[in-house]
């Protein structure tokens, strides 16, 4: 079944939120993933509340092969781009195949 992987995000550094993207998508593909939205502007929340302003869908074949991304050892290092530069929420659910 396959899994979403959908994530807030606030960036504060563009220039070295820009070291994590350059490295992120050889890895992401490595897991059999797909990028399904990133909002070019800020995302438009029409009810409750939304943490950051961009918001990024991603689709991975399993939960199994979404966990696997996120535990990868050089996911892992680039992952410090990002923590240096912006502030994330990420969740992880069940799709619905």
């Amino acid at each position: 079944m396959s899994a979403y992987v959908i994530a807030q995000i606030e960036i504060n550094d563009p220039d070295e939120y820009q070291n994590y993207l350059v490295g992120f998508m050889p890895i992401f593909q490595r897991y059999g993933a797909e990028l399904l939205a990133t909002s070019k502007n800020e995302t438009i929340v029409v009810e409750g509340e939304w943490a950051y302003p961009s918001t990024v869908i991603m689709k991975f074949p399993s939960v199994e092969k979404a966990q696997q991304w996120h535990h990868d050892p050089e996911y892992i290092k680039l992952v410090e781009h990002r923590h240096r530069s912006a502030k994330a929420n990420l969740i992880l659910v069940d799709g619905m195949d």
